[in-house]
């Protein structure tokens, strides 16, 4: 039996590996770094200014007790030295040959610079003892021969660096661990939002499309993305539904011709005793699937276009003329109905589009109003000027679209009661829809007696 090698690793919690989290502890540590910069400034110019205070005091004395006399002198040395009951100042008097004459000073440290103060360790002795000192100290060379020293402790100095020490650990820790607990509340926070977001995207996965993400109503980023999803879903959820629908239409509209056909077929089979009695029935089985191929037909083109395959296409297209092409067209079929057919261009609008696509929905539109206008009656086909936009507009006399019915009409093989009884696929508003949508143009059905269908273009 052999022993495991290495050191196992113990996993972090999952809310410390956690993206706000570990953020959380970013932002600390540059928190951090940047109070330690900014405490450590604050140091170094206090510290500059207390040293150039000492530095302006020492040297201004030392001038003034070398221009004295040597009697004066010792009497301005004594005198500065018993005014001290902090112990923070140090002066001496010291021979040529280095020898103490007057002071606190135990000796004079070596490497000074005349007149020039510098920092210095000197050995204090007076009534209290002997002790080792830093200090600021600046030296003159007298006349007589002798070297003058006035210095002052710096340990002040020292104690606002320890204050400063201080200040900076009793701010940071707490700061620091009040940062940590934010991040860990955050962390927890986002992971039980999420954990909520997971367990509702499972749900959808596994068919729910009822089911929506959670929103607070703070229009945070997270409840923006939440919205948008949900939008998302809804028209997901939309569609699939609409899906669904189309599949029972295009069963019901295909079983009926379907079923004629078999059902002439069988007759013909059994009854029909010559060939052109069965050349009848064959032709009449091929109208019923003719029918049936043009439900397929209209519905791949209806995909075609939603699917946006027809983009390339694009380019400037005339609305005028295409308007008397369609007129041209649809004349005869009205004429044959006895229905007034009339075109009317007051505008010469030319629009970004598919010319061929654009035709097919105006012809649909036309074609719809000729087939449901009684004898007698009118159909304008107009292209006019509206608030600054350009509108395609098709008004007939006939009996109309009921306002509860014109959103539905819009849909694949939807049916008015009205029209039950009039050929047709009830796929041509549908492809109307599917056409201007994919332009970007905006179609209506308006109210008023008879029905008008329009063609919105607006100003690009």
């Amino acid at each position: 039996m052999c022993a495991a090698s290495g050191s196992s690793s113990v996993p972090l919690p999952d809310f410390a590996r956690t993206t706000t989290f570990r953020s959380t502890l970013a932002i600390a540590g540059a928190f951090v770094l940047g109070t330690v910069v900014l405490f450590g400034f604050v140091y170094w110019q206090t510290a500059a200014y207390l040293t150039s205070s000492f530095d302006a005091l020492i040297t201004g004395e030392l001038h003034i007790i070398a221009g004295e006399s040597p009697e004066r002198q010792l009497a301005h040395i004594d005198e500065r030295l018993d005014n001290d009951p902090r112990r923070v100042r140090i002066a001496g008097l010291f021979g040529a040959d280095g020898h103490r004459i007057a002071g606190n000073m135990e000796s004079l440290p070596g490497g000074l610079t005349p007149d020039v103060p510098a920092a210095a360790v000197v050995v204090r002795v007076d009534n209290q003892g002997r002790e080792t000192e830093k200090v600021r100290l600046a030296t003159e060379p007298l006349p007589d021969g002798n070297i003058l020293a006035i210095g002052r402790n710096i340990e002040e100095v020292a104690g606002i660096a320890n204050i400063v020490r201080r200040a900076l650990i009793l701010s940071l820790l707490p700061a620091f661990g009040l940062a940590v607990v934010i991040g860990l509340v955050l962390s927890l926070r986002a992971r039980r939002r999420l954990s909520e977001v997971n367990r509702r995207i499972q749900s959808i996965v596994a068919g729910d499309l009822r089911e929506r993400l959670p929103t607070r109503k703070s229009n945070d980023p997270f409840d923006q993305l939440a919205a948008s999803v949900n939008l998302m879903l809804g028209e997901i959820e939309a569609l699939v539904h609409e899906i669904a629908g189309v599949g029972n239409d295009i069963a019901h509209d295909l079983r009926t011709p379907l079923t004629r056909v078999r059902a002439r077929l069988e007759r013909g089979r059994a009854r029909a005793t010559t060939l052109d009695e069965l050349r009848t029935v064959v032709d009449q089985s091929i109208g019923g699937l003719d029918q049936s191929l043009a439900v397929v037909t209209a519905l791949l083109r209806i995909a075609e276009i939603e699917h946006n395959r027809r983009l390339e296409c694009f380019g400037q297209v005339q609305l005028a003329p295409l308007l008397r092409e369609v007129g041209d067209l649809y004349e005869p079929i009205a004429e044959d109905k006895r229905v007034t057919l009339q075109v009317e261009v007051t505008d010469e609008a030319t629009v970004h589009g598919d010319r061929d696509l654009l035709f097919e929905a105006v012809a649909n539109l036309v074609d719809n109003a000729v087939k449901f206008t009684p004898e007698g009656g009118r159909v304008t086909l107009a292209l006019l000027r509206r608030d600054g936009e350009s509108v395609i507009q098709v008004k007939d006399t006939g009996p109309g679209i009921p306002e509860t019915e014109r959103e539905a009409v819009g849909k694949r093989f939807y049916r008015s009661d009205k029209s039950r009884n009039t050929e047709g696929l009830g796929l041509g508003l549908s492809l109307v829809a599917a056409i201007v949508k994919l332009h970007g143009f905006r179609f209506t059905i308006a109210a008023g007696p008879g029905c008008a269908t329009e063609i919105a273009f607006p100003p690009r």
